[in-house]
């Protein structure tokens, strides 16, 4: 076994699985997909930290248990179409890639994206495909989604991200109020979404999805 493989190995017994991670899709697809090639080259040996790995530009790659918990959450399915919604270097699609029939993964970053594609296409990634465009925009092109992912902390949601779930669909996101955060599931019915609170989790606020303050004298 090499170096990352054991590394990989060692990521889920100690990251994931103590985090009440059971389902064998997950515990499959982050023991296989190599973490090690979605982070910045410099970062290599620091992939399989168990926190938040910054990539630059106020981006982090998820730390393992905060995205094994959020899919674990969010239960994709094998045909279902999932939004990856800041996806960096393509770490977390390559993941819900092997979970979800379809992986439509945004990110604004033009050099992120290029890379993130060029890794995904390396990997045989076949059914993920990188968008470059604003993380808020929802990617209205491929809705309605059955599940949606933010990589990322949020404040507030833009209305175009959550017409873009199908009713009966699922959003995962991690709520940050200053420096606490919270990772919450919504399901959308009749066109509103319910939201509770699964884990504690903290990541640094999107390209907005931070409050405006509001005009004071």
């Amino acid at each position: 076994m090499s170096e990352f493989a054991s590394r990989r190995v060692m990521m889920v017994d100690t990251q994931v699985r103590p985090s009440d991670v059971t389902k064998f899709p997950i515990i499959d697809a982050m023991l296989t997909v190599p973490r090690e090639l979605y982070v910045p080259v410099a970062r290599r040996e620091a992939a399989y930290v168990g926190e938040n790995l910054d990539i630059g530009g106020g981006r982090v790659v998820l730390e393992a248990r905060t995205l094994a918990k959020l899919l674990d959450a969010l239960d994709i399915q094998p045909d279902e179409l999932v939004l990856d919604l800041g996806s960096g270097l393509g770490y977390s699609a390559a993941v819900i890639a092997r979970l979800a029939g379809t992986v439509v993964a945004v990110e604004e970053d033009e050099s992120l994206a290029a890379e993130a594609g060029r890794l995904l296409s390396e990997e045989g990634v076949d059914n993920a495909i990188v968008l470059t465009q604003a993380l808020t925009a929802g990617a209205a092109k491929h809705a309605p989604y059955d599940v949606i992912i933010i990589e990322g902390g949020v404040e507030i949601l833009p209305d175009a991200i959550m017409q873009s779930l199908r009713d009966g669909g699922r959003i995962g996101a991690i709520f940050m109020d200053g420096a606490v955060g919270t990772a919450k599931l919504g399901t959308k019915r009749q066109g509103k979404i319910s939201w509770r609170s699964v884990f504690n989790a903290t990541a640094p606020v999107l390209n907005g999805f931070r409050k405006v303050e509001g005009f004071r004298l």
